[in-house]
Protein backbone atom coordinates (compact mmCIF):
# COMPACT_ATOMS: atom_id res chain seq x y z
CA UNK A 1 0.00 0.00 0.00
CA UNK A 2 1.46 3.53 -1.17
CA UNK A 3 0.39 6.14 1.30
CA UNK A 4 2.40 8.53 -0.60
CA UNK A 5 0.64 11.59 -2.92
CA UNK A 6 2.05 10.94 -6.69
CA UNK A 7 4.82 13.40 -7.44
CA UNK A 8 2.12 15.39 -9.18
CA UNK A 9 0.09 16.23 -6.59
CA UNK A 10 2.54 16.41 -4.09
CA UNK A 11 4.07 19.50 -6.21
CA UNK A 12 0.33 21.08 -6.24
CA UNK A 13 0.23 20.69 -2.63
CA UNK A 14 3.18 22.48 -1.92
CA UNK A 15 1.98 24.96 -4.55
CA UNK A 16 -0.57 25.88 -2.75
CA UNK A 17 1.03 25.73 0.79
CA UNK A 18 3.08 28.66 -0.87
CA UNK A 19 -0.06 30.43 -2.01
CA UNK A 20 -1.29 30.22 1.40
CA UNK A 21 2.40 31.03 3.09
CA UNK A 22 2.48 34.16 0.80
CA UNK A 23 -1.25 35.58 -0.43
CA UNK A 24 -3.69 34.02 2.49
CA UNK A 25 -1.43 34.21 6.08
CA UNK A 26 -0.32 37.93 5.86
CA UNK A 27 -3.96 39.04 5.71
CA UNK A 28 -5.06 37.62 8.58
CA UNK A 29 -4.25 40.34 10.82
CA UNK A 30 -6.74 42.40 8.72
CA UNK A 31 -9.43 39.48 9.18
CA UNK A 32 -9.00 39.33 12.78
CA UNK A 33 -9.45 42.70 12.80
CA UNK A 34 -12.58 43.34 10.97
CA UNK A 35 -14.06 40.09 12.79
CA UNK A 36 -13.39 41.91 16.28
CA UNK A 37 -14.84 44.42 15.48
CA UNK A 38 -18.34 43.25 14.39
CA UNK A 39 -17.72 43.62 10.47
CA UNK A 40 -17.94 39.91 9.66
CA UNK A 41 -15.54 37.50 8.04
CA UNK A 42 -14.51 38.78 5.07
CA UNK A 43 -11.36 40.05 2.95
CA UNK A 44 -13.20 42.97 0.83
CA UNK A 45 -13.45 42.62 -2.79
CA UNK A 46 -10.19 44.41 -3.70
CA UNK A 47 -8.60 42.13 -1.88
CA UNK A 48 -10.40 38.71 -2.93
CA UNK A 49 -9.98 40.08 -7.07
CA UNK A 50 -6.12 40.20 -6.04
CA UNK A 51 -6.09 36.98 -4.71
CA UNK A 52 -8.16 35.80 -7.88
CA UNK A 53 -5.69 36.86 -9.83
CA UNK A 54 -2.71 35.44 -8.30
CA UNK A 55 -4.44 32.01 -7.58
CA UNK A 56 -5.94 32.20 -11.57
CA UNK A 57 -2.16 33.04 -12.78
CA UNK A 58 -0.87 30.03 -10.67
CA UNK A 59 -3.57 27.23 -12.01
CA UNK A 60 -5.48 26.98 -9.17
CA UNK A 61 -8.92 27.31 -10.49
CA UNK A 62 -10.59 24.82 -11.80
CA UNK A 63 -8.78 22.12 -9.96
CA UNK A 64 -11.04 18.77 -10.02
CA UNK A 65 -13.48 20.27 -13.40
CA UNK A 66 -13.67 18.82 -16.57
CA UNK A 67 -10.73 19.08 -18.45
CA UNK A 68 -12.97 20.08 -21.92
CA UNK A 69 -14.17 23.22 -20.18
CA UNK A 70 -10.31 24.17 -18.62
CA UNK A 71 -10.18 22.05 -15.54
CA UNK A 72 -7.34 19.80 -14.40
CA UNK A 73 -9.61 16.77 -13.37
CA UNK A 74 -8.23 16.07 -10.63
CA UNK A 75 -8.62 13.22 -8.28
CA UNK A 76 -10.42 13.09 -4.37
CA UNK A 77 -6.81 11.98 -3.46
CA UNK A 78 -5.12 15.25 -4.76
CA UNK A 79 -7.66 17.64 -3.64
CA UNK A 80 -7.82 16.37 -0.18
CA UNK A 81 -3.96 18.03 0.07
CA UNK A 82 -5.18 20.89 -1.36
CA UNK A 83 -7.87 21.48 1.32
CA UNK A 84 -5.83 20.51 4.13
CA UNK A 85 -3.19 23.48 3.34
CA UNK A 86 -6.25 25.85 2.75
CA UNK A 87 -7.41 24.73 6.40
CA UNK A 88 -4.30 26.15 7.75
CA UNK A 89 -5.54 29.93 7.44
CA UNK A 90 -8.68 31.70 8.90
CA UNK A 91 -8.72 34.20 6.01
CA UNK A 92 -12.38 33.00 4.43
CA UNK A 93 -11.35 31.91 0.59
CA UNK A 94 -12.49 29.66 -1.84
CA UNK A 95 -10.55 28.40 -5.25
CA UNK A 96 -12.96 28.81 -7.85
CA UNK A 97 -14.90 26.98 -8.35
CA UNK A 98 -16.64 25.60 -4.89
CA UNK A 99 -16.15 21.68 -5.49
CA UNK A 100 -19.67 20.19 -3.98
CA UNK A 101 -21.79 22.15 -6.13
CA UNK A 102 -19.85 21.78 -9.08
CA UNK A 103 -19.56 18.24 -8.27
CA UNK A 104 -22.80 17.58 -8.44
CA UNK A 105 -23.85 19.96 -11.26
CA UNK A 106 -21.22 17.76 -13.32
CA UNK A 107 -23.23 14.48 -12.53
CA UNK A 108 -26.54 16.06 -13.86
CA UNK A 109 -26.50 19.35 -16.48
CA UNK A 110 -27.19 18.57 -19.59
CA UNK A 111 -25.72 20.12 -22.85
CA UNK A 112 -28.04 23.53 -21.99
CA UNK A 113 -27.35 23.43 -18.04
CA UNK A 114 -23.71 22.32 -19.05
CA UNK A 115 -23.69 25.81 -21.34
CA UNK A 116 -25.55 28.21 -19.03
CA UNK A 117 -24.48 27.31 -15.72
CA UNK A 118 -21.53 24.84 -15.65
CA UNK A 119 -18.86 26.63 -17.95
CA UNK A 120 -19.35 29.83 -16.49
CA UNK A 121 -18.96 28.49 -13.00
CA UNK A 122 -16.19 26.31 -14.03
CA UNK A 123 -14.48 29.97 -15.41
CA UNK A 124 -15.40 31.11 -12.13
CA UNK A 125 -17.48 33.72 -13.79
CA UNK A 126 -20.31 32.82 -11.47
CA UNK A 127 -21.45 31.80 -7.83
CA UNK A 128 -23.75 29.26 -6.13
CA UNK A 129 -25.46 28.20 -3.19
CA UNK A 130 -27.74 25.06 -2.53
CA UNK A 131 -30.79 24.91 -0.74
CA UNK A 132 -31.29 21.59 1.76
CA UNK A 133 -32.04 22.45 5.10
CA UNK A 134 -35.57 23.70 6.35
CA UNK A 135 -36.91 25.16 9.38
CA UNK A 136 -37.82 21.71 11.01
CA UNK A 137 -35.39 19.64 8.43
CA UNK A 138 -32.02 20.20 8.69
CA UNK A 139 -30.01 16.49 9.37
CA UNK A 140 -33.03 14.93 7.80
CA UNK A 141 -33.36 16.39 4.48
CA UNK A 142 -35.81 13.15 3.65
CA UNK A 143 -38.31 15.08 6.20
CA UNK A 144 -38.14 18.60 3.65
CA UNK A 145 -41.49 20.09 2.54
CA UNK A 146 -40.50 22.67 -0.14
CA UNK A 147 -42.84 21.45 -3.24
CA UNK A 148 -42.68 21.38 -6.64
CA UNK A 149 -45.56 21.43 -8.87
CA UNK A 150 -45.83 21.28 -12.52
CA UNK A 151 -47.19 24.10 -14.09
CA UNK A 152 -47.36 23.36 -17.95
CA UNK A 153 -43.94 23.18 -18.57
CA UNK A 154 -42.61 24.93 -15.77
CA UNK A 155 -42.13 24.37 -12.00
CA UNK A 156 -43.96 26.32 -8.84
CA UNK A 157 -41.74 26.24 -5.94
CA UNK A 158 -43.49 26.80 -2.49
CA UNK A 159 -41.53 26.45 0.84
CA UNK A 160 -38.40 27.63 2.99
CA UNK A 161 -34.41 27.05 3.16
CA UNK A 162 -32.46 28.12 5.36
CA UNK A 163 -28.76 27.92 6.42
CA UNK A 164 -27.61 28.57 2.73
CA UNK A 165 -24.64 30.14 2.30
CA UNK A 166 -23.94 33.04 0.07
CA UNK A 167 -27.43 33.06 -0.95
CA UNK A 168 -27.41 36.90 -0.56
CA UNK A 169 -25.35 37.09 -3.65
CA UNK A 170 -24.90 33.82 -5.26
CA UNK A 171 -25.91 33.85 -9.21
CA UNK A 172 -28.19 30.63 -8.68
CA UNK A 173 -29.06 28.21 -5.85
CA UNK A 174 -29.56 24.44 -6.31
CA UNK A 175 -32.71 24.25 -4.48
CA UNK A 176 -34.28 20.46 -3.43
CA UNK A 177 -38.01 20.36 -3.58
CA UNK A 178 -40.74 17.17 -3.15
CA UNK A 179 -41.99 16.65 -6.20
CA UNK A 180 -43.63 13.25 -4.94
CA UNK A 181 -45.05 13.29 -1.45
CA UNK A 182 -45.46 9.59 -1.03
CA UNK A 183 -41.60 8.57 -2.59
CA UNK A 184 -39.52 11.23 -0.96
CA UNK A 185 -36.09 10.49 -0.92
CA UNK A 186 -36.87 7.28 -2.56
CA UNK A 187 -37.61 8.88 -6.44
CA UNK A 188 -40.18 12.04 -4.88
CA UNK A 189 -37.14 14.70 -4.49
CA UNK A 190 -35.77 16.84 -6.95
CA UNK A 191 -33.27 19.74 -7.86
CA UNK A 192 -33.73 22.67 -9.26
CA UNK A 193 -31.58 25.64 -10.67
CA UNK A 194 -33.05 29.06 -9.36
CA UNK A 195 -31.45 32.53 -10.09
CA UNK A 196 -31.03 35.01 -8.25
CA UNK A 197 -33.30 37.87 -9.88
CA UNK A 198 -35.88 34.48 -10.30
CA UNK A 199 -39.55 36.22 -9.23
CA UNK A 200 -40.80 34.78 -5.86
CA UNK A 201 -37.03 33.92 -4.45
CA UNK A 202 -37.19 36.03 -1.66
CA UNK A 203 -33.96 36.32 0.82
CA UNK A 204 -35.49 36.71 4.06
CA UNK A 205 -32.77 37.41 6.45
CA UNK A 206 -29.02 36.87 7.00
CA UNK A 207 -28.95 34.90 10.13
CA UNK A 208 -25.42 35.49 11.72
CA UNK A 209 -23.35 32.51 12.88
CA UNK A 210 -20.41 32.43 15.58
CA UNK A 211 -17.03 33.41 13.82
CA UNK A 212 -17.98 36.28 11.80
CA UNK A 213 -19.97 34.37 9.22
CA UNK A 214 -23.59 34.46 8.19
CA UNK A 215 -26.17 32.20 6.00
CA UNK A 216 -29.50 32.96 4.89
CA UNK A 217 -32.99 31.91 5.16
CA UNK A 218 -35.05 31.93 1.92
CA UNK A 219 -38.61 31.71 1.05
CA UNK A 220 -39.86 30.42 -2.36
CA UNK A 221 -43.15 31.99 -3.23
CA UNK A 222 -44.90 30.87 -6.17
CA UNK A 223 -41.27 30.82 -7.36
CA UNK A 224 -41.58 29.89 -11.52
CA UNK A 225 -38.68 27.63 -12.76
CA UNK A 226 -38.57 26.99 -16.39
CA UNK A 227 -39.07 23.79 -17.26
CA UNK A 228 -35.65 23.04 -18.69
CA UNK A 229 -34.04 24.08 -15.11
CA UNK A 230 -34.44 20.75 -13.61
CA UNK A 231 -31.54 19.43 -12.69
CA UNK A 232 -30.73 15.99 -13.99
CA UNK A 233 -34.15 14.05 -13.99
CA UNK A 234 -37.21 14.25 -12.08
CA UNK A 235 -37.62 12.54 -8.45
CA UNK A 236 -33.85 11.78 -9.15
CA UNK A 237 -32.31 14.52 -7.07
CA UNK A 238 -31.38 12.92 -3.62
CA UNK A 239 -28.60 10.98 -5.05
CA UNK A 240 -26.86 13.89 -6.62
CA UNK A 241 -27.22 15.55 -3.48
CA UNK A 242 -25.51 12.95 -1.37
CA UNK A 243 -22.47 12.96 -3.65
CA UNK A 244 -22.49 17.15 -3.14
CA UNK A 245 -22.53 16.33 0.43
CA UNK A 246 -20.06 13.87 0.26
CA UNK A 247 -17.76 16.32 -1.17
CA UNK A 248 -18.18 18.68 1.22
CA UNK A 249 -17.73 16.45 4.32
CA UNK A 250 -13.95 15.43 2.39
CA UNK A 251 -13.39 18.92 2.36
CA UNK A 252 -14.14 19.22 5.71
CA UNK A 253 -11.96 16.65 7.16
CA UNK A 254 -9.21 18.05 4.98
CA UNK A 255 -9.65 21.66 6.49
CA UNK A 256 -9.68 20.07 10.03
CA UNK A 257 -6.34 18.73 9.59
CA UNK A 258 -5.06 21.91 8.03
CA UNK A 259 -6.77 23.71 11.29
CA UNK A 260 -5.50 20.57 13.76
CA UNK A 261 -1.99 21.18 12.09
CA UNK A 262 -1.45 24.80 12.41
CA UNK A 263 -3.05 24.78 16.17
CA UNK A 264 -0.41 21.90 16.79
CA UNK A 265 2.54 24.37 15.56
CA UNK A 266 1.38 27.14 17.32
CA UNK A 267 1.74 24.92 20.70
CA UNK A 268 5.41 23.85 19.58
CA UNK A 269 6.42 27.23 18.56
CA UNK A 270 5.01 28.78 21.95
CA UNK A 271 5.61 26.06 24.67
CA UNK A 272 9.71 26.38 24.93
CA UNK A 273 9.35 30.09 25.14
CA UNK A 274 6.72 30.52 27.86
CA UNK A 275 8.17 30.08 31.69
CA UNK A 276 5.79 29.20 34.32
CA UNK A 277 7.42 28.79 37.63
CA UNK A 278 10.81 28.29 36.74
CA UNK A 279 10.56 26.10 34.02
CA UNK A 280 9.09 26.39 30.05
CA UNK A 281 5.72 24.58 29.40
CA UNK A 282 7.29 22.66 26.71
CA UNK A 283 8.86 20.33 29.97
CA UNK A 284 5.32 20.26 31.29
CA UNK A 285 4.33 16.98 31.16
CA UNK A 286 0.66 18.05 30.23
CA UNK A 287 1.61 19.98 27.52
CA UNK A 288 3.77 16.82 26.07
CA UNK A 289 1.34 14.49 25.87
CA UNK A 290 -1.51 17.24 24.51
CA UNK A 291 1.88 17.61 21.63
CA UNK A 292 2.23 13.54 21.61
CA UNK A 293 -1.95 12.84 21.17
CA UNK A 294 -2.52 15.76 18.78
CA UNK A 295 0.39 14.71 16.34
CA UNK A 296 -1.27 11.28 16.56
CA UNK A 297 -4.42 11.77 15.95
CA UNK A 298 -4.14 14.18 12.99
CA UNK A 299 -1.65 11.61 11.62
CA UNK A 300 -4.39 8.94 12.28
CA UNK A 301 -7.26 11.52 10.97
CA UNK A 302 -4.76 12.22 7.59
CA UNK A 303 -4.54 8.43 6.94
CA UNK A 304 -8.26 7.60 7.14
CA UNK A 305 -9.04 10.55 4.98
CA UNK A 306 -6.32 9.86 2.28
CA UNK A 307 -7.72 6.20 2.51
CA UNK A 308 -11.30 7.49 1.56
CA UNK A 309 -10.36 9.59 -1.03
CA UNK A 310 -8.34 6.85 -2.20
CA UNK A 311 -11.34 4.34 -2.35
CA UNK A 312 -13.85 7.14 -4.09
CA UNK A 313 -11.42 7.80 -6.79
CA UNK A 314 -11.87 3.64 -7.11
CA UNK A 315 -15.74 4.07 -7.85
CA UNK A 316 -15.77 2.27 -4.41
CA UNK A 317 -18.95 3.07 -2.29
CA UNK A 318 -17.35 5.73 0.73
CA UNK A 319 -20.50 6.56 2.59
CA UNK A 320 -19.52 4.95 5.87
CA UNK A 321 -15.89 6.23 5.42
CA UNK A 322 -16.98 9.33 4.70
CA UNK A 323 -19.62 9.34 8.15
CA UNK A 324 -16.41 8.29 10.06
CA UNK A 325 -14.11 10.87 8.76
CA UNK A 326 -16.68 13.57 9.44
CA UNK A 327 -17.16 12.78 12.45
CA UNK A 328 -13.73 11.91 13.27
CA UNK A 329 -11.91 15.09 11.80
CA UNK A 330 -13.85 17.36 12.94
CA UNK A 331 -14.07 16.38 16.99
CA UNK A 332 -10.43 15.69 16.59
CA UNK A 333 -9.39 19.04 15.03
CA UNK A 334 -11.72 20.69 18.07
CA UNK A 335 -10.35 19.12 20.77
CA UNK A 336 -6.59 20.02 19.27
CA UNK A 337 -7.13 23.64 18.85
CA UNK A 338 -9.03 23.95 22.15
CA UNK A 339 -5.58 22.59 23.51
CA UNK A 340 -4.06 25.25 21.85
CA UNK A 341 -5.87 28.02 23.21
CA UNK A 342 -5.76 26.22 27.25
CA UNK A 343 -1.67 26.42 26.23
CA UNK A 344 -1.50 29.47 25.17
CA UNK A 345 -3.34 31.09 28.43
CA UNK A 346 -5.23 34.46 28.16
CA UNK A 347 -3.76 35.22 24.97
CA UNK A 348 -5.67 31.65 23.61
CA UNK A 349 -8.61 33.85 24.73
CA UNK A 350 -7.84 36.84 23.02
CA UNK A 351 -9.18 38.04 19.28
CA UNK A 352 -5.74 38.34 18.16
CA UNK A 353 -4.99 34.97 17.63
CA UNK A 354 -6.62 33.19 14.71
CA UNK A 355 -7.51 30.29 17.62
CA UNK A 356 -10.58 31.82 18.24
CA UNK A 357 -11.76 31.53 14.70
CA UNK A 358 -10.69 28.16 14.25
CA UNK A 359 -12.92 27.09 17.13
CA UNK A 360 -15.98 28.48 15.88
CA UNK A 361 -15.78 27.15 12.47
CA UNK A 362 -14.37 23.94 13.64
CA UNK A 363 -18.06 24.30 16.16
CA UNK A 364 -20.04 24.90 12.87
CA UNK A 365 -18.61 22.53 11.29
CA UNK A 366 -19.30 19.52 13.65
CA UNK A 367 -23.06 20.41 12.83
CA UNK A 368 -23.27 21.51 9.26
CA UNK A 369 -23.57 18.84 6.41
CA UNK A 370 -24.55 16.44 9.21
CA UNK A 371 -24.06 16.51 13.36
CA UNK A 372 -21.39 13.88 14.29
CA UNK A 373 -24.11 12.06 16.13
CA UNK A 374 -26.06 11.34 12.96
CA UNK A 375 -22.52 10.31 11.42
CA UNK A 376 -21.98 7.62 14.27
CA UNK A 377 -25.67 6.82 14.06
CA UNK A 378 -25.36 5.85 10.14
CA UNK A 379 -22.08 3.64 10.97
CA UNK A 380 -23.53 1.97 13.21
CA UNK A 381 -26.73 1.00 11.77
CA UNK A 382 -24.50 -0.46 8.82
CA UNK A 383 -22.39 -2.12 11.07
CA UNK A 384 -25.19 -3.51 13.16
CA UNK A 385 -26.92 -4.20 9.92
CA UNK A 386 -30.21 -1.96 11.39
CA UNK A 387 -30.05 0.19 8.37
CA UNK A 388 -33.64 1.10 6.56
Amino acid sequence: MNFELSEEHRMLKDLVHRFVEDELLPLEAGVLEREAKGQGLSIGPKETARIDEVSKQLGLWGLDAPTDIGGADLPAVAMIGVNEELGRTVTPYTLPPDSPNLRMLMATVNERQRVAYLEPYVRGETVSAIGISEPGAGADPAGMITRAERDGEDWILNGRKIWISRADHADFTIVMAVTNKEKRARGGISAFLVDRETKGFNVLRRIPMIGGAATYEIALEDCRVEGWKLLGTEGNGFAPMQLRLGTRRLEMAAWSIGMAQRALDMICAFAPTRVTFGQPLSERQAIQWWVADAATKIHATRLMTYDCAWKLDQGRDVRVEISMIKAFATEMAYEIVDRAMQAHGAMGMTKELPLQLMQSKLRTMRIYDGPTEVHKWVVARNLLGSKR
